[in-house]
């Protein structure tokens, strides 16, 4: 039996494959789930459209935040438009799609709208397994942030990261898995350059993305024979 079905939980939501897939492993384990979905000067806009538009398919509440000062703050090829976007990982640095404090400030918003409305479960799609070098991906990070929040609001919330230790090719294992492979193939935005599903294929997320589903089709191929 599920330890949370009679609790709530708080999605931290973009529209994406990840965030979606997240969406709906909430929505297996906890009684009400609610989205939260951050505006930052990306990009583009359709990101927030399109995480609307799915958290009104998946039939919940849906909350926008604007965090414009994440722009101002650091340069980065996802808030500055000037920035020609790396496309592989520097040896000696992170990518310029790291947005530095991105994680670290949505998850403090999260934690504050929750601590408001007596919801204690954060839900984020950060990976360690299989992404780009972010250091606020990290499960040491996470764990950290988890107790810096419950010191700082006096409650204990919990931060589930269920993509923690998961390939791309196995969140979308779990995505078939959930029953929702072909709506996160084909309605999810991942790419950094606004272009649904399959994306534009050029940018990092577009290739970590479609990577992972070759890689899982491959291997449900193989499980046939």
């Amino acid at each position: 039996m599920n330890d949370f079905a009679n609790e709530d939980a708080l999605v931290l939501f973009s529209g994406g494959q990840d965030s979606t897939t997240c969406l709906y492993w909430a929505k297996k384990h906890f009684r009400n789930v609610y989205t939260l979905c951050f505006f930052y000067g990306q990009r583009h806009s359709l990101e927030v459209e399109n995480a609307q538009r799915i958290a009104e398919m998946a039939q919940v509440p849906f909350q926008v935040l604007d965090a414009h000062i994440i722009s101002q703050l650091a340069p980065n090829s996802l808030t500055d438009l000037s920035l020609e976007m790396d496309k592989e990982k520097p040896a000696d640095s992170y990518p310029n799609t790291f947005v530095p404090g991105r994680n670290m400030l949505f998850l403090t918003c999260a934690a504050a709208i929750a601590y408001a409305n007596n919801i204690r479960h954060l839900v984020t799609g950060v990976s360690q397994a299989d992404y780009s070098g972010y250091p606020d991906c990290r499960d040491t990070f996470i764990r950290s942030l988890n107790v810096s929040l419950n010191l700082a609001m006096e409650r204990q919330f919990i931060v589930h990261t269920p993509l923690m230790w998961r390939t791309k090719a196995q969140v979308w294992q779990l995505a078939d898995e959930l029953g929702v492979f072909d709506l996160i193939r084909t309605e999810t935005l991942t790419c950094y350059n606004g272009i649904k599903a399959e994306g534009c294929g050029h940018c990092p997320a577009c290739k970590l993305r479609n990577k992972g589903l070759e890689e899982y089709l491959s291997l449900k191929e193989r499980d046939k024979g």
